[in-house]
This record gives structure tokens, C-alpha cells and sequence, in this order.
């Protein structure tokens, strides 16, 4: 991995560039939920995708209950990582993809780690997230970054406490 790894809040600067590494690094069920909308990365898929992110832009007191950030690495966006509060108090949710040529280069546990931070500021004390035991990538960020995994069937529970002390970098 090449510089720093930071992270942006999704807003209108930083999202036309997220929709660019989207439509050319991965497909559409991975970054947003499924729209009635022709296959690909239809005109009508592209509207949905930055509405749905536009949707967040209040964070985790507003309507949403979610913080989006853009993923910079080495000046560029190239992915994006959320927090969203569950039902439970002080949890949130996390969900995160990146484009493939940002994969397997430690970007997406740099990441997580800031999300985890930026979790504890916000007075969050666990973080939790769900994903299948073939999303290899997911399972290895999360477990660098001390995440205590659960499967159960074709699903994957994760939950880091951030009151734990985290992995050795």
C-alpha cells in the first residue's frame, strides 16, 4: 500500500469521483442496494446510486441513521465505508467495498481501523457487521482488526468491541 489511507465523508465533492471507481471497478449489487433498473451500470442505476448516497449525507442522527465515507488512498477515492446505528444502543453496523485494484493491499483494514475510531468518538462501543464465509477479503479485514467472527449457515456474524484493545498493526 502506497500513502496514507484516510477517510472523507460522502458529500457532493468527493461523490461523483466514488461513482467513477464504482461503475469502473465493481458492480452494482456489491456498492448499493438492488433498483428495478436495466443490468449494468445503467443511467438509471447511476441516479440511484448517488441518491442513495446523498441520502446519508446527515449522518448518524439523521434519517438514514448511517455515515458514509469516501476511501482515499494515495490521493484518490477508491472505495467506500459506512457506519450505520443499529437498534441496540451505542452499535453500529459496518459495511465497506473497495475497487479491485485497490484490494489486497491493506487499504481495507486501514480503513476499518479509522471507521473504528471515528465509532468510538461518535460513543459507540460496538461495532458489528454481517457478511458470507466466501467473502474471504471481508472476513480477513475484519479479523485484522480484531473483530470476533460467528457463522451461522451461509452468513458471518462479526462484532468488535471497541472498549477491547485493538491489534498490533
Amino acid at each position: 500500500m502506497t500513502g496514507a489511507v484516510r477517510l472523507e465523508p460522502v458529500d457532493e465533492q468527493n461523490l461523483e469521483p466514488l461513482l467513477s471507481v464504482a461503475v469502473a471497478e465493481a458492480e452494482p449489487a456489491d456498492v448499493m442496494p438492488p433498483v428495478a433498473a436495466p443490468a449494468g451500470w445503467s443511467h438509471a442505476r447511476r441516479e440511484a446510486f448517488r441518491e442513495f448516497h446523498r441520502a446519508s449525507f446527515g449522518g448518524l442522527d439523521a434519517a438514514t441513521r448511517t455515515a458514509m465515507y469516501a476511501i482515499i488512498a494515495g490521493g484518490e477515492v477508491v472505495g467506500m465505508i459506512r457506519m450505520t446505528r443499529r437498534d441496540e444502543p451505542d452499535v453500529v453496523e459496518v459495511g465497506m467495498w473497495l475497487g479491485r485494484s485497490a484490494r489486497g493491499q491493506g487499504i481495507g483494514a486501514a480503513a476499518l481501523r479509522e471507521l473504528l475510531n471515528l465509532a468510538a468518538a461518535a460513543g459507540m462501543r460496538v461495532v458489528v457487521a454481517d457478511t458470507t464465509p466466501e467473502n474471504r477479503g471481508a472476513l480477513s479485514v475484519l479479523e485484522k482488526c480484531g473483530a470476533k467472527l460467528r457463522e451461522d449457515g451461509d452468513r458471518v456474524h462479526a462484532e468488535i468491541h471497541l472498549d477491547a484493545t485493538p491489534p498490533a498493526l
